[in-house]
């Protein structure tokens, strides 16, 4: 959460993909990397992640349903934990872990459990339901330092509304990454969020 905020979600990335794929990232300034569960072999993906990208960058797993799932990400060296939703035990688990935890809310009370339970960020999803208004209104109660990502349908041309509303960054998925475009996309989808992050905070 440094000079570009955003999480690259990579669902359907393949491990023979996964050190391509993860270096044009980090070129465009990302430095947080989430590979969903539901996308094939995932663990070896997150392993090869891990393992070769920079030391600066934050690799882990995404929709993490249940808690051995988090011991499966940790003994292939990912160190963060996503979720689709604010399931108390994985957050649990993750913290046992040392591991950084962003579960998925879309309710104040689901927030507020979230970070009671010992969530490092939240993960507003989907964020095409919940407008910049709504997180406007969320971030007068929850407590400052509280890291907000929106999560889902996220674009360069629509980030500005929920910055001004008080979001930190956000979780970036088709819009960035599919399976089926080439790592040149990839890498111009990835500078094209980089961008437009860096000039809407410097304006």
């Amino acid at each position: 959460m440094t000079d570009v905020p955003l999480v690259a979600i990579l669902r359907g990335l393949r491990p023979d993909a996964a050190e391509t794929v993860g270096l044009a990232l980090v070129e465009a300034g990302f430095r947080i990397i989430e590979v969903p569960l539901n996308s094939p072999e995932p663990f070896r993906s997150i392993e090869i992640l891990a393992k070769t990208m920079p030391g600066d960058v934050l690799v882990g797993a995404g929709t993490v349903l249940d808690p051995q799932q988090v011991d499966g990400v940790r003994d292939v060296g990912g160190k963060l934990i996503v979720m689709p939703h604010a399931d108390l035990d994985v957050i649990q688990r993750a913290k046992d872990h040392r591991m950084i935890c962003t579960p998925g809310v879309a309710t104040p009370t689901e927030a507020f459990a979230a970070l009671k339970a010992g969530a490092d960020a939240i993960k507003v999803f989907p964020a095409e339901a919940i407008p910049p208004a709504v997180v406007k209104a969320w971030r007068a109660v929850l407590p400052k330092e509280t890291i907000v990502l929106p999560v889902g349908g996220i674009k360069p041309d629509n980030m500005k509304p929920y910055i001004d509303a008080g979001a930190n960054g956000f979780g970036l998925g088709s819009a960035l990454f599919t399976p089926s475009l080439t790592v040149e996309e990839i890498g111009r989808n990835a500078r094209a969020f980089s961008s437009a992050w860096k000039d809407l905070r410097a304006g």
